[in-house]
């Protein structure tokens, strides 16, 4: 079954082509095209009316959407006189025109067809057929559009709005060898504008879901003009979207080989390799911007690329240059912010992020976040709350409540910030709900875990069956000995969300720590690890369960990897442990010496290093 609304995108979606007319302009229209001859028709009243296809742009009109890509300008329209048949207003003329409209107008499909049907044959009007056209697919009658089409190519063949909408319909019924003809006859029209229509192929034929048919048709249409880097551009565009990677990087090797300096292919090429190697394609933008340092949008994905492999001291000198070419460009000002802050340059995050503010950066509160983060590391209590109490409503207002709670905790006013917690705008029972949460994670901090017990067991009984505080009730619970109330709420959470990998390896890590139905809590810790692969602390619960069963040397495989993933304290005092038993004690303390001097206050870790190394 043919899909209308693809037909419909095809046409419809490209810029301009085929705008709406309302009933009183077409109308007017109607009756301006049939009453007056070519040689009257350019005024009326004084106003000059431009024929349909005077307005006609080529099929290929946007450029193509590539990421940070420079935008390929839409050629401007040759101008082109629609070939007007001089006519007189008759009444039946007027009548069909009127009566089309109003059927249109009334949702009367059927009449609508039938009343331009017999009009575009009558008239042969290219106006009058051009509507019908526009009419049957607004009806969502593909097959009545593509007839109009055609009539409308046969009346007009060398129109390139005829031959546009014609090939549209096609590609969107998916007939594609129906559509090349008049393609290539669009493409053989744009002279010097050839490489932009290239370029735009794949937003005609891309949208399609027969994705190996419209890389063919691509093949086919670009095969007069292979020396044009163009088309392998288009080509290795249409075999990226059918899922043919090989030759899409085939493609777009042809292409910067006859252009090597051509940013837009360079890009290509990157998006094409990186997933694959994402080494290779920040080596292969390194090596273009030393030939082309002009390359702006090179740059700015390499600077990016950089960023996602965490090389943040490189990738700060890249937007450091960007931001010497755009200086009014916030996005750039904004990665120069966040990576000094990333490698702890306070003295350049700040400037670059209260830049941000006095520009009118749009996520304001985002940049008050991180600046409040920045004064916390510097030690500046006064100074994060101020900035913490400028975030206003919106996604970034509970974090600041619960940094702000945590500032006065710290400062000794622990009743100052569960007041302050408790009078925080809450919208929803959810954000009430998290605004508890940061209060009992407080009460835990402080070392009160009773109260936070007390705290979350009443929510329980007003919320039963809300998974989050069930499982951080699970938790507390185990930390005041209550763990017969653990392993309850553990179960009910897996038994509501079966996927829920920590509350497995909550329950196996207690049953484990407790040394506890070992060959159980090693079944749930696998669980949890085949449901989040990789999880440091998963890692973490898998080793700890084998040291507790006496493989040793399969908890040091996974508690190594684990703090390799994550360096926690509480990781490495389980790490230390197995070291210990294994006679590498010097290797222990290291570790341990390492994780203290990284995580004074733990309390996990000191236990451990002190029951050990008193």
């Amino acid at each position: 079954m043919t899909d209308i609304q693809t037909v419909r995108k095809t046409v419809f979606d490209l810029p301009e082509y085929f705008p709406k007319v309302p009933l009183a302009l077409a109308v007017a229209l109607a009756l301006t095209a049939c009453s007056q001859s070519p040689a009257s028709r350019e005024t009326k009243g004084g106003a000059k009316l431009t024929p349909a296809a005077t307005e006609a742009r080529r099929d290929l009109a946007a450029p193509i959407a590539k990421p940070a890509a420079p935008a390929v300008p839409a050629p401007a329209p040759k101008p082109y006189q629609e070939p007007l048949p001089p006519r007189d207003l008759t009444g039946q003329i007027l009548y069909q025109s009127l009566l089309g409209e109003i059927a249109a107008e009334r949702g009367d499909t059927g009449l609508m067809l039938r009343a331009y049907s017999e009009l575009s044959r009558n008239t042969r009007d290219p106006r009058i057929v051009r509507r019908a056209a526009e009419l049957a697919l607004e009806a969502r009658n593909p097959d009545y559009a593509l007839e109009a089409a055609k009539l409308w190519v046969e009346i007009d063949p060398d129109s390139p709005s005829a031959r546009q909408m014609l090939a549209g319909i096609n590609v969107g019924l998916g007939r594609f060898d129906d559509a090349v003809p008049h393609v290539a006859k669009l493409l053989s029209l744009e002279n010097e504008n050839l490489p932009a229509a290239l370029l735009r192929l794949n937003r005609l034929f891309g949208r399609s879901a027969e994705k190996v048919s419209s890389a063919k048709t691509v093949e086919t249409l670009t095969e007069p003009y292979l020396t044009h880097p163009e088309a392998w551009f288009a080509r290795s565009e249409a075999a990226s979207i059918a899922g043919d990677p090989k030759a899409a990087l085939s493609a777009i090797d042809r292409a910067i080989a006859l252009r090597p300096n051509w940013e837009l292919a360079t890009l290509q090429k990157v998006q094409l390799i990186h997933s694959d190697n994402p080494k290779a394609a920040i080596e292969l933008m390194r090596v273009f911007l030393e030939a082309n340092p002009e390359a702006r949008d090179v740059r700015l994905n390499y600077a990016r690329a950089l960023t996602g492999d965490q090389r943040y001291a490189e990738a700060r000198r890249e937007f450091e240059s960007l931001r010497r070419d755009f200086p009014d460009n916030l996005d750039v000002l904004y990665a120069v912010g966040v990576l000094s802050m990333q490698l702890g340059d306070f003295d350049a995050a700040v400037p670059s992020l209260q830049a941000l503010l006095d520009k009118g950066y749009a996520e304001p509160n985002q940049v008050r976040m991180y600046l409040g983060q920045i004064a916390e590391e510097r030690k500046r209590a006064e100074e994060a709350l101020g900035w913490y109490y400028t975030v206003t409503l919106g996604e970034h207002y509970l974090p600041a409540q619960a940094r702000i709670a945590s500032v006065l905790a710290a400062q000794g006013k622990l009743d100052e910030a569960r007041q302050n917690l408790q009078k925080a705008t809450a919208s929803t029972r959810r954000e009430r709900l998290q605004l508890m949460l940061a209060e009992a994670q407080l009460l835990r901090e402080a070392g009160r875990p009773q109260e936070a017990f007390e705290l979350l067991e009443a929510a329980v009984a007003r919320e039963p069956d809300d998974l989050d505080l069930l499982y951080e009730t699970a938790l507390m619970a185990e930390r005041v000995g209550k763990v017969e109330v653990t392993e309850a709420h553990l179960r009910k959470v897996i038994a509501k969300k079966p996927d829920h990998a920590h509350a497995y390896n909550a329950l196996g890590y207690s049953l484990a720590d407790r040394n506890l139905r070992l060959e159980e809590a090693q079944s749930l810790i696998e669980k949890a690890l085949s449901l989040a692969p990789g999880d440091p602390f998963i890692l973490d619960s898998m080793g700890w369960v084998l040291f507790r069963r006496g493989d040793q040397a399969g908890a040091f495989k996974y508690l190594s990897q684990a703090l390799q993933s994550r360096p926690d304290p509480e990781i490495a005092a389980h790490l230390g442990e197995v070291l210990w038993a294994m006679g590498r004690r010097d290797d222990a303390a290291r570790i341990w010496r390492e994780a203290v001097a990284q995580h004074p206050g733990n309390e996990a870790l000191n236990a451990t290093v002190k029951r050990f190394m008193p």
